[in-house]
């Protein structure tokens, strides 16, 4: 059985979205960020950069959502959560995957860093406008490249549209307008799936359950 370490709304999101997915049986450590359990010694022997997910599978340690969500779909094929691999479809799925993590996230993480993640001493309230406009860009390239097709990367539901729909998530919670018709009925199918349901239920009762004990 997997065991992933998560955190409510943060990555390990996109990981229990995935297991869910794929009909997984998986075991949910919580990692209270908030009160530092990521720099806790044990769990950086998991994880050196203190951070969620980590997926544990038997002896196996995987880290990064990305890779997690791509793995887990190499580990049910049956499933079609990734095409495979060596072909075209599994290469325009990489390039999705590739695209949300470093063009479309990053502007979101900066500004979650510059407003609640980091310490005061290190926010630099100038960067947020040069944030909010660099995801603006990337939503641009997103809606040109979804078209009016159902899911990012072909005909099918991928992680790469667990990663996208994700995303789109966190922009909607920090308030930024997707701008374009085609991205606000994506996010709206994708994140009414019932395995994402599921998977935020599952990461809450989680965190209500440790904070409870």
């Amino acid at each position: 059985m997997f065991t992933v370490y998560g955190f409510p709304n943060a990555r390990s999101s996109r990981v229990v979205w995935a297991l869910e997915e794929v009909g997984a049986e998986y075991e949910y450590v919580y990692v209270d960020l908030k009160a530092g359990a990521g720099w806790q010694p044990g769990y950086l022997a998991l994880n050196a950069g203190g951070k969620v997910p980590t997926l544990v599978d038997d002896e196996f340690v995987l880290t990064e959502s990305g890779a997690i969500c791509t793995y887990l779909g190499d580990r049910f094929p049956a499933t079609g959560l990734t095409p495979p691999a060596g072909g075209q479809a599994r290469a325009r799925y990489n390039q999705w995957c590739y695209f949300v993590l470093s063009e479309m996230e990053q502007p979101l993480w900066t500004i979650g860093k510059h407003t609640f993640a980091l310490s005061e001493r290190w926010r630099v309230p100038a960067v947020l406008d040069t944030a909010r406009w660099e995801f603006s860009v990337a939503a641009k390239v997103l809606a040109e490249g979804l078209g009016r097709r159902e899911f990012i990367a072909g005909d099918r539901f991928t992680a790469a549209d667990i990663l996208v729909a994700h995303t789109l998530a966190w922009a909607r919670a920090f308030k930024l307008p997707l701008e374009h018709d085609n991205l606000e009925s994506y996010a709206e199918r994708l994140l009414a799936r019932p395995a994402w349901t599921r998977a935020r239920e599952r990461e809450q009762a989680e965190a209500r359950a440790e904070s409870r004990s």
